[in-house]
């Protein structure tokens, strides 16, 4: 069998494992004491969907049985959050000149930014998604003494009416929404995630 983590091949030596449900239990253990998480399994370059998982977990491991699963670790999540606390104290600045700069003529750099806040909110709501699998580590996380969800949940209508706004070429309700909405939210998340 050939046993691979992240795509590097790991020497394992089997005990009384017989398929591969028994193979994955005993790297679940394993997992949980090193702060790790599965995020994907693929089996013979086949990648294993939920649904799949209980009747692949009962086949029999054959020599040629090749197992690549994709792990996570707590310190990298929280890595990740304080990547994203950075960016986001970064974006701040760069938020506050989108109005002045959209009435100037230079909307190259107010696209530039706006660019810039979706790739960093797309990579914090990753991050997000991977923190929910060590609830230890990140489930207590509160900005301005709301949990991160119902911060999320507020922050989501703010950048939609944003994103509207951009559509629009509404450079007035661009600049109100920067400067009164998502900077002082952004600075919040900011602070919170960097004292991680």
């Amino acid at each position: 069998m050939e046993f691979l983590v992240n795509g590097q091949k790991l020497d394992i030596t089997l005990q009384d494992e017989k398929t591969i449900g028994d193979v994955l239990k005993q790297f679940e253990i394993s997992c949980e004491q090193n702060k790790l998480a599965t995020i994907g399994i693929s089996l013979n370059d086949k990648i294993v969907t939920a649904e799949e998982f209980d009747e692949i977990s009962k086949y029999p491991i054959e020599e040629n049985t090749k197992l690549d699963v994709s792990v996570i670790s707590e310190l990298a999540v929280a890595e990740s959050f304080k990547q994203s606390a950075a960016e986001m104290k970064e974006l701040v600045e760069l938020l506050k000149n989108i109005p002045v700069e959209m009435q100037s003529g230079k909307d190259a750099a107010a696209k530039k930014t706006i660019i810039k806040l979706s790739d960093v909110m797309n990579a914090f709501c990753s991050t997000v998604t991977w923190s929910s699998l060590f609830p230890e580590a990140f489930g207590n996380i509160k900005i301005e003494d709301k949990t991160l969800s119902d911060f999320l949940a507020e922050m989501s209508p703010i950048l939609k009416d944003f994103s509207e706004a951009l559509e629009n070429s509404d450079s007035v309700l661009l600049g109100d929404l920067s400067e009164y909405e998502i900077c002082p939210r952004l600075e919040s998340l900011s602070n919170a995630l960097g004292s991680l």
